[in-house]
């Protein structure tokens, strides 16, 4: 005997997006995973909301460890008298500050995905056109390949770099 698939009515209401208990999932920078609806569309706004809800949280986790960092560096930097002391501390404020670096062009990119999200094309690989799909986004929220295409990508960038 077949099932029907099972449909909402207009009174019940739509299950929550993080319908998960914490000890059960991982948070997603604070957020957890998004739970589907049976027969939901593909980024529909409770979804889109998801991610700008992750974005935002990444975001501001990182605009706090750039904080972190400048008050630390403010802190820490000491006139030291001994050069081997000096070289040391030096070396340790360049690895913050690339490792900031690549942060900021993380945010910027961050703050590219939003505009994506308020334009209604993410989601999307920016190659084929094809859904990326929820759980690639959700390890990745600034993915904008389908996992076809970065496999690809990936394998020619090997190839023209070996």
């Amino acid at each position: 005997m077949a099932t029907k698939p099972r449909t909402t009515s207009a009174t019940t209401p739509a299950p929550r997006a993080n319908t998960a208990k914490p000890g059960n999932s991982p948070l997603i920078h604070g957020q957890l995973p998004y739970v589907e609806s049976a027969g939901e569309e593909y980024m529909a706004p409770r979804q889109k909301d998801h991610f700008r809800n992750i974005l935002l949280a990444w975001k501001k986790e990182l605009m706090e460890e750039v904080d972190r960092t400048l008050h630390y560096m403010q802190d820490e930097s000491a006139n030291l008298p001994d050069p081997v002391d000096r070289a040391s501390q030096e070396e340790e404020f360049s690895l913050e500050l690339r490792a900031r670096d690549r942060e900021r062009k993380l945010i910027k990119k961050i703050d590219e995905t939003i505009k994506l999200i308020d334009e209604d094309d993410y989601g999307y690989c920016t190659t084929c056109g094809i859904e990326i799909g929820i759980r690639r986004l959700e390890a990745r929220p600034t993915a904008n390949l389908c996992i076809d295409c970065k496999t690809l990508a990936e394998i020619k960038e090997k190839q023209t770099a070996g």
